[in-house]
């Protein structure tokens, strides 16, 4: 990212030159890092409001990113002081999580965020979908036995967007530029989708299920079950209505399908990592007829079912 100093210069003859009277708001901008459109080309400085109201957001983003980060570790100093002083065990720090983080035995079931619909949204969803990729993250690494963690075309866009998180080259994650069929063999993969018709059972070892990194407020309903069946790709949808009722549609965000899967190759039941992970606007409760009437307790726990 480009950065500048602003400079306003007034002509002498100007009779509004004193120097406290700001004629712009830019006057108090510190860096301009520039405007620039979904491709990284530079756009020239705006002039309708819309264009500058983008623009300063940018602006005022960059001057107080660092003073931000600043206060957001002393609040959570400040919440560990508390929780030791009230003797609450917060888990492990972040230095002894890397630390560990080699030592920890992975499990031979591998998570694939597929990243190959950048085009398909505007910048605000791109950066939701890299948000929830850092929860994904985190939960992963805070895991017992944590899952192989894959990102597939990792391009020019998503690149861009998650430097806004330093280090992000240091995470615990493989980022493959190249898609999913070009790193992993095709019968080793599993595409997640809530519109198809298979339930899976239980998370196959030596196997990659494929989430599609897409926030589309369902402008793009079954894209991801239309790819993996013009790729040939195996497709399958989480358990949800064998275990909970909901009373929205069982579309689920990116790190919700990430966290149930994370929870049930940990040896959680099926109906606990669901209910523990839905947020309470889903609406989620025990299906208890289906539970009660069709099946007994021992054939729950061989016959678990996954739907995403």
């Amino acid at each position: 990212m480009i950065t500048m100093e602003l400079s306003y210069k007034t002509k002498p003859e100007d009779p509004y030159s004193e120097t406290n009277f700001h004629r712009y708001t830019l006057f108090d901008i510190i860096k301009d890092p520039g405007l620039k459109d979904d491709d990284g080309n530079e756009l020239p400085r705006p002039f309708t409001k819309n264009q500058m109201r983008k623009w300063l957001k940018k602006v005022r983003w960059e001057n107080n990113k660092y003073a931000k980060r600043a206060k957001e570790k002393a609040r959570a100093k400040e919440r560990r002081r508390n929780a030791r002083a009230a003797n609450i065990d917060l888990g492990p720090s972040r230095k002894s999580l890397k630390k560990m983080i080699l030592e920890k035995p992975k499990k031979n079931t591998g998570i694939i965020i597929d990243l190959s619909f950048d085009n398909l949204m505007i910048e605000k969803d791109r950066y939701k979908v890299i948000k929830q990729i850092l929860r994904c993250y985190s939960m992963n690494r805070r895991s017992i036995t944590p899952l192989q963690f894959h990102v597939t075309s990792f391009g020019d866009k998503s690149k861009s967007d998650m430097s806004r998180h330093n280090g992000y080259e240091n995470w615990d994650i493989e980022y493959h530029e190249e898609p999913y069929l070009e790193v992993f063999p095709k019968h080793k993969l599993v595409y997640l989708s809530s519109e198809s018709n298979n339930t899976i059972e239980h998370f196959e070892e030596d196997t990659y299920y494929i989430i599609g990194g897409l926030v589309d407020h369902n402008q793009h309903k079954g894209l991801c079950h239309n790819i993996a069946v013009e790729q040939g790709i195996r497709h399958c949808q989480l358990p949800l209505n064998k275990y909970v009722n909901m009373k929205t549609r069982k579309v689920l965000t990116i790190d919700h399908v990430f966290e149930i899967v994370l929870r049930v190759c940990e040896g959680m039941p099926w109906q606990d990592a669901i209910l523990n992970v839905l947020p309470s606007r889903k609406g989620a409760h025990l299906v208890c007829d289906s539970l009660s009437n069709s099946t007994s307790s021992e054939d729950i726990s061989q016959h678990s079912t996954n739907d995403s």
